[in-house]
């Protein structure tokens, strides 16, 4: 009985950690598809180190604090906000800009999830 109890146990746990690993593979995105899509983004921010537009430079913005690029002018909401831009903020920020960080300026949503994981996957190539 104890080795039927075994078994039954390694299948779903199995199956739990493929669809886990599964999750993880689709959230890093793909880096090459989000650089696409990022020509929605272009009209407003560089992707060149110094570079500001009517948004920000994103060079190097992974890793960076909320409102710290220099030489922008940011919202006195994006000033204050104790936020560091890692995959999971900037997938909710991405989602409902306003919604994240109250009074941005910022007002583009990427609405579908898909889209928001291969942007992200492209901003995490961009270095200072």
């Amino acid at each position: 009985m104890t080795r039927i109890s075994a078994t039954s146990f390694a299948i779903p746990l199995a199956l739990a950690a493929s669809l886990l690993t599964a999750h993880k593979v689709q959230a890093a995105g793909d880096a090459a598809a989000g650089q696409a899509y990022f020509s929605h983004c272009a009209a407003c921010h560089s992707t060149s180190p110094g570079v500001n537009k009517i948004g920000p430079s994103l060079a190097g913005i992974v890793g960076s604090k909320a409102g710290s690029v220099p030489g922008f002018n940011f919202s006195p909401g994006m000033k204050n906000a104790e936020v560091t831009w890692d995959d999971g903020s900037l997938d909710r920020f991405l989602q409902n800009p306003n919604g994240f960080v109250h009074g941005t300026k910022m007002f583009y949503r990427v609405t579908n999830p898909t889209d928001r994981q291969n942007v992200i996957a492209y901003l995490n190539t961009l270095k200072r």
